[in-house]
């Protein structure tokens, strides 16, 4: 009898659970900058480049007989200096994602309270936030996977409670509105809303090696993710206007994500809770896998093993570095998601694996049991596109004039 093997299904949730998280709250406000119909152009871009990305690193993964990480493929095909990049950008990724987490969940708190009068510093929640749940990474994996099956039931619902609600606060005027000079700058924060990368040789070995329902799986969960941020930004953008007291550019200014703006526009008591929920949960799930794969990386490159809980040091390191950066720069949010979009994760997903394949393919002759379409082509695009996003990146965070400013 052959091993069974995994299902295609389940690989489209985790795929899709992977990208959707705190990143999708703050998406409608970044986006939004230039209307409905150009950040849909933006997100077409976003969603091709980093699915094309994705299969170059099924086809590096093809390379192996056996389960490898990213380190293993970079090292392979770029020696020392590849693997080095890799462990560096790797460690920021998550940091920076972190950061923008703890930062998120203190304004979060600060605007819970506030709504009820009550004073409450948002760096009080962001602390009281590490300490409780940071405590679940401490106690390990299983712990986190039970605890996070119950949360992506918060998360669910609390999605559609709120779609369900706001599809009859929609504006079709708002959607209308199109100013695409300002689309390019959303290009890091939607790279990073469509990373799953680093579950590839997970997926890979869930699937038993099987690469053809390995692309089947990434392009069907990235399709989800891709209809659901849809949704997200018909719901937002026909409701939050580009200008006023709550309106997008002022909730750019203020680190307010999309749940917030929707809240304070309509008004209802419902919506506030429905947003609030949905923010909370979205921060909480992404927050407990980050956490837990940063532990384990750490793990991984100190050679330190695994026993029954995880190592209290490791998770001081992971936890702590990040939450006095939100305590001491609290409104990092978008600023923390656009460093890890445009730098971390296009270095990471994008260059990387153009580079790996390149050499793999025309240097070292691999032949693997898949070979992305596209050839040298394919190959020169992705790379380009991953400078063009440095670029703006960089660019926009040593305040060049040239990117656009509402």
């Amino acid at each position: 009898m052959s091993e069974k093997k995994g299902s295609v299904l389940g690989g489209i949730l985790l795929i899709a659970g992977s990208c959707i998280g705190a990143g999708m709250l703050g998406l409608p406000i970044v986006t939004g900058l230039s209307g409905f119909f150009p950040s849909l152009g933006m997100f077409c871009l976003a969603w091709a480049f980093m699915t094309a990305t994705a299969l170059l690193l099924v086809e590096a993964n093809g390379w192996f007989s056996r389960q490898v990480n990213l380190l293993t493929m970079t090292h392979h095909a770029l020696g020392k200096w590849g693997k080095g990049i890799c462990w560096v950008t790797y460690l920021f990724l998550f940091y920076a994602l972190l950061v923008a987490y703890i930062s998120g969940i203190g304004g979060l708190c600060g605007s819970f309270f506030q709504s009820m009068h009550i004073a409450f510093p948002p760096w009080l929640g962001s602390l009281l936030f590490v300490v409780l749940f940071g405590t679940i990474v401490c106690f390990g994996t299983r712990k986190v996977d039970l605890t996070n099956r119950g949360l992506m039931f918060g998360k669910i619902g609390f999605f559609v409670l709120l779609v369900l609600v706001g599809v009859f606060y929609v504006q079709p005027q708002l959607l209308a509105r199109a100013e695409p000079v300002y689309a390019a700058s959303a290009l890091p924060l939607l790279v990073i809303s469509f990373g799953f990368h680093n579950m590839i040789p997970s997926l890979t070995a869930y699937l038993k090696g099987d690469l053809k329902r390995v692309r089947l799986t990434i392009l069907g969960g990235s399709l989800l993710a891709f209809a659901i941020y849809i949704i997200w930004e018909v719901i937002v953008l026909g409701i939050v206007p580009l200008e006023g007291s709550h309106g997008l550019i002022q909730s750019l200014k203020n680190d307010q994500e999309a749940s917030q703006s929707i809240s304070a526009i309509i008004g209802s008591p419902f919506v506030r809770t429905f947003s609030q929920g949905l923010a909370f949960f979205a921060i909480l799930t992404s927050f407990l896998a980050q956490a837990l794969s940063l532990v384990h990386f750490l793990a991984d490159g100190m050679k330190i093993s695994y026993k029954k809980h995880e190592n209290l040091g490791l998770c001081l390191l992971a936890l702590v570095p990040p939450l006095i950066f939100s305590i001491i720069y609290p409104q990092l949010f978008f600023k923390a998601l656009n460093f890890a979009g445009g730098i971390c994760a296009v270095i990471l997903f994008g260059i990387l694996p153009a580079l790996m394949v390149w050499i793999g393919r025309y240097k070292l002759e691999e032949a693997g049991k898949y070979k992305m379409a596209g050839g040298k082509p394919l190959l020169v695009f992705v790379f380009a596109f991953s400078l063009l996003i440095l670029f703006v990146q960089i660019s926009t965070m040593l305040g060049a004039n040239f990117i656009p400013k509402p």
